[in-house]
């Protein structure tokens, strides 16, 4: 039975885990090595997949913060490692270790996650946001991830909000700038009862219902689903936040949508699988082509994706 790789790469680890199924058998962390960067972390994403890959293996998907040309398979402008601001991600792993790689911005591949191993598996279109240092969004329509020009739609945090932008209300930012302590820290002592948190945890709903008011506008869908850190603290901020929606100008939508937090564990990991579920089941062939069973289709160690793929 052949396996898919999941790697997750962020700014301080990269963790990648084997994927038989829908189940993570075998999972590694490495330090990310951010600030020396370039070459030094490409080389740190060819050990996890060396630890990772075995014969059985089929594909490999990866999930970056930030911006992926998804077709060319290029990383563009990584915020948080040195050095990375145009990396032929794609073409260098496939040269390595020839199985097709397929890249995704990491918020995209939370929402594609939740599309295959989630809550979101019952929805033809969802939104899925991550919630923590920053805010971040993949959109589903029609069952697959949006195929936009340069992979930045679902940024709803950047979009301008107030005296900044969204991010900065409804990320943990909020929480540091006000307060001067981590969202972990203002949700712990609201739980003990400090009126001062909870009320910061009331105000930061509201800031997340102006979020959800924009995605109905634009993309009203079945289902909005919340991962990340903040995530967790849901019941802290949901009344506030379902409230401040009763003034939306369709109460309609408002009445069918859906509004949810994921449970998957290492969502990262599985997100960047589900980048490979896309184009069904991978064969290595002896010539150097991969072949697609379910399509007929094939494309060469030229760095070119499959039109399926993300």
């Amino acid at each position: 039975m052949g396996n898919i790789l999941g790697i997750d790469i962020g700014g301080t680890t990269i963790k990648g885990g084997r994927i038989c199924g829908n189940r993570i058998v075998e999972q590694v962390a490495l330090d990310t090595r951010a600030d020396e960067g370039g070459e030094v972390t490409i080389n740190q994403v060819r050990e996890m997949i060396r630890q990772l890959r075995n014969d059985d293996t089929t594909a490999i998907g990866i999930g970056v913060p930030s911006v992926v040309d998804r077709m060319k398979g290029v990383v563009y402008n990584v915020q948080n490692i040195r050095d990375w601001e145009e990396v032929h991600l794609k073409a260098i792993l496939e040269m390595d270790f020839h199985l097709p790689v397929h890249l995704g911005n990491d918020a995209n591949c939370f929402a594609y996650g939740e599309k295959i191993f989630g809550k979101g598996s019952g929805f033809e279109h969802f939104v899925g946001i991550t919630l923590g240092t920053g805010v971040g969004g993949g959109i589903i329509q029609q069952h697959r991830l949006l195929e936009d020009a340069n992979c930045g739609s679902g940024e709803f945090g950047e979009i301008p909000y107030l005296d900044s932008i969204l991010e900065e209300y409804c990320g943990s930012r909020f929480f540091t700038r006000v307060e001067g302590k981590t969202a972990h820290e203002v949700a712990l002592a609201a739980l003990e009862g400090d009126q001062r948190s909870v009320a910061l945890w009331n105000e930061y709903g509201i800031h997340l219902a102006a979020m959800v008011k924009i995605i109905l506008l634009v993309l009203d869908p079945q289902a909005i689903i919340f991962g990340g850190a903040i995530a967790r603290s849901f019941p802290l901020f949901e009344t506030a936040m379902r409230e401040d929606l009763t003034n939306f100008t369709y109460p309609r939508s408002v009445s069918k949508l859906q509004i949810l937090t994921s449970e998957l564990e290492n969502a990262g990991i599985l997100g960047a699988a589900a980048l490979c579920m896309d184009t069904h089941i991978y064969t290595y062939q002896n010539n150097h082509d991969y072949g697609f069973s379910s399509e007929k289709m094939a494309f060469a160690d030229t760095g070119d994706a499959h039109p399926g793929s993300m």
